[in-house]
């Protein structure tokens, strides 16, 4: 699978080909907006510019999926490097810098650091659904399955209540 390496927050995240960059930095708890984007992000369709992120210069094109529209005319005055998350399609491993706007110290070299270390060859591809006829690993044992007891369910019959008036 593809390995996002977060190079803000010191963390390698593991996603499926294809995945929404936004999305999977989302899930895994990633602070990808500032306080703009906080307070009045777009939800992932590319109105706000809210979800910025950059790549390394030297990352490999088929990293992500190419700019869309969108991106071309929302960032026509950012760098070349920078992204909208909710815009880009992670298809193989690679360095990621969220928040670029408000700026990282020691840049340069935390890209250099985050790029020393091998990332994850990627793609693999996505897990396949279970096929039509096939069976569990293992059968689950009715003790396994939460819930009420076998005759409780909805069409069980209620609980005659408790009579209130001392008769």
């Amino acid at each position: 699978m593809p390995l996002i390496r977060f190079v803000r927050e010191a963390r390698d995240v593991e996603c499926y080909p294809g995945e929404n960059l936004r999305e999977v930095a989302l899930r895994e708890g990633i602070a990808l907006y500032g306080i703009k984007g906080v307070l009045g992000n777009c939800g992932g369709c590319g109105q706000c510019i809210t979800c910025f992120v950059e790549v390394p210069e030297d990352t490999s094109a088929a990293a992500l999926s190419p700019r869309t529209g969108v991106e071309d005319q929302k960032l026509r005055n950012r760098p070349p490097n920078w992204r909208l998350a909710c815009q880009a399609l992670v298809q193989e491993s690679l360095v990621v810098l969220t928040r670029p706007q408000v700026g990282l110290q020691g840049k340069e070299a935390a890209f250099a650091t985050a790029l020393a270390e091998p990332l994850a060859a990627g793609p693999i591809a996505w897990p396949q659904p279970p096929q039509a006829g096939d069976e569990p690993d293992e059968p689950i044992a009715s003790e396994q399955l939460a819930g009420e007891p076998e005759d409780a369910g909805y069409g069980a019959a209620p609980e005659p209540r408790a009579s209130t008036t001392g008769d």
